[in-house]
């Protein structure tokens, strides 16, 4: 059996250095809370508000670092029904035609036009542990979960990078309907290709 452990990901936003002088100002830099799974990433003890569309107050979302090329808001989708935000399952940093925001900081504030994602559910792997459990970059696989809300969890794309750590990324609306909390295992049952 191949096990895989799961971080359950809460709602975040990633900015860019343009965006984060925006809403902290200029030459802001992010203060590290605590380190993430992934080598190098982190999240900052920094939290900013953002209004959907609609109006609606998101308050208190906190920014992960480092800084990116592009500002990505990733929420739930029970996040996005009751926010009123257009928000597309996507894969991080896919935000092309994705849903706007207005990120307000404690010095500013920013509209971006797209952005606004749920997270696609992913796997993180080495190259080397790629290799051990099987497995190709961008490949689609699915994770049989146990427990009293035991099931199989189908399109879990596998992200492979010499970068990358083993964890499976779920968020929070997956975590709760599976009852899975960070640091609890799934077992890889099979995989097969996505059409691309």
């Amino acid at each position: 059996m191949k096990k895989i452990p799961v971080g359950i990901s809460g709602r975040h936003l990633h900015v860019s250095r343009e965006h984060l002088d925006i809403l902290f100002g200029n030459d802001y830099q992010l203060t590290v809370l605590k380190d993430l799974s992934q080598p190098g990433q982190y999240a900052a003890n920094e939290k900013v508000d953002i209004m959907s569309p609609q109006g609606k107050l998101l308050e208190g979302v906190r920014i992960l670092g480092p800084v990116r090329p592009a500002s990505q808001l990733e929420i739930s989708r029970s996040d996005a029904i009751r926010y009123k935000f257009d928000a597309p399952v996507r894969s991080s940093g896919d935000i092309k035609g994705s849903g706007a925001a207005t990120l307000i900081g404690p010095k500013g504030e920013v509209k971006i036009d797209q952005g606004v994602i749920i997270a696609d559910r992913h796997i993180h792997f080495s190259p080397e542990e790629a290799k051990e459990y099987g497995v190709k970059d961008r490949e689609t696989v699915s994770l049989k979960v146990g427990g009293i809300k035991a099931g199989i969890m189908d399109n879990v794309l596998c992200r492979v990078h010499p970068e990358f750590r083993l964890d499976c990324h779920l968020d929070t609306d997956d975590g709760s309907a599976f009852m899975l909390t960070t640091g609890d295992l799934v077992e890889l049952i099979k995989s097969y290709t996505v059409n691309q």
